[in-house]
């Protein structure tokens, strides 16, 4: 009769066990089979594709801007009666070399 109710108390356990065990197993298989490399490239590459667009649509807007601005200024020089002289971009100086 004592040894019914452990055996009642240790089943489950021992089932519990097998099931994560198994469980455990298989999850390991999966991971090993997964292509964790390949998978890893093909998601940096997805980013360097966004990040390059990112650049593209930031430069075009800085170039737009700049055309912008260089149009209102001509404007407004031409109202107030000055020459317009196109905008002239000055090189910083560097006193290094690179």
């Amino acid at each position: 009769m004592a040894w019914q109710g452990l055996l009642a108390k240790a089943v489950p356990t021992v089932v519990t066990g097998a099931v994560g065990a198994a469980t455990y197993e298989a999850l390991r298989w999966g991971v090993a089979k997964f292509p964790l490399r390949e998978a890893s490239v093909t998601v940096t590459a997805w980013g360097m594709r966004a990040a390059r667009g990112a650049e593209r649509k930031t430069a075009t807007s800085a170039e737009q801007v700049r055309l912008t601005v260089a149009d209102v200024m001509a404007e407004a020089r031409e109202r107030v009666g000055e020459p317009v002289s196109p905008l002239v971009v000055a090189d910083s100086y560097h006193d290094h070399d690179h």
